[in-house]
């Protein structure tokens, strides 16, 4: 059996403000598998960006395990954790956070300066991206110059760049109108059916969460159910 690409056991999150302690990850208990596109959803303060954050490595729970891609993160020190996660995690956020005096192919160039390959090599792995979300032809235009949806392809452009195993997106749509969110829908769904990406997508609208092959829903910190959208997963335009 093929081990899951996530897999979290007993995850407990809390954050304590003044005398309040705020419990955002209770006993989470989830499995999800390669290659798929999953889409999590629940109320406001439900623990969706939390469980990103520990999955991405950009936050240690309290408690639990957490393996992704067969990596223990609760083993691995605060350096192993920046070194794995430059190679196995793209994240894509809400904002873009694309640095606007940079063209879009030094932009998505960026992930790729902190590893060892040749200036040659970085060239053609940005380019590579670039095409992947249909932009080569925008490389040289600064975010400035083009529509919300194409920035928000250039930042998933430079979340692949290092061919990451795993694609975590917080609100990937949530500044795009209907029109530029499907674009930037259907690119997740093409980076998973094609080129097997396990994509998290965060989301609050479920028209998105429509669009993946599984939605996950979780509420106060625990597993509320995993269910499969009613319209198939990139069978829309």
């Amino acid at each position: 059996m093929t081990e899951p690409m996530i897999r979290v056991r007993n995850l407990t999150k809390a954050y304590r403000r003044g005398g309040e302690t705020l419990t955002v990850l209770d006993r989470l208990d989830l499995d999800m598998e390669r290659g798929q596109f999953y889409a999590l959803m629940g109320p406001s303060g439900s623990g969706k960006t939390t469980l990103l954050n520990v999955v991405g490595a950009l936050d240690r729970p309290d408690s639990g395990e957490v393996f992704v891609g067969g990596a223990d993160l609760m083993a691995l020190s605060g350096s192993e954790l920046s070194r794995w996660r430059a190679d196995t995690i793209g994240f894509v956020f809400q904002g873009f956070n694309l640095i606007s005096v940079l063209t879009a192919y030094q932009n998505v160039r960026l992930p790729l300066l902190l590893t060892p390959l040749s200036r040659q090599r970085r060239r053609e792995q940005a380019m590579h991206a670039l095409e992947l979300v249909g932009l080569a032809d925008r490389a040289k235009h600064r975010p400035g110059q083009l529509s919300g949806g194409q920035e928000q392809r250039v930042a998933i452009a430079r979340a692949i760049a290092t061919d990451p195993d795993l694609i975590l997106a917080d609100e990937p749509t949530g500044d795009l109108d209907r029109e530029a969110a499907d674009q930037v829908l259907e690119l997740l769904g093409r980076l998973s059916r094609e080129l097997q990406k396990t994509v998290l997508m965060v989301t609050h609208d479920p028209l998105a969460a429509e669009r993946s092959d599984r939605i996950v829903h979780i509420d106060k910190g625990r597993l509320g159910g995993l269910e499969e959208p009613a319209v198939a997963h990139g069978a829309q335009a």
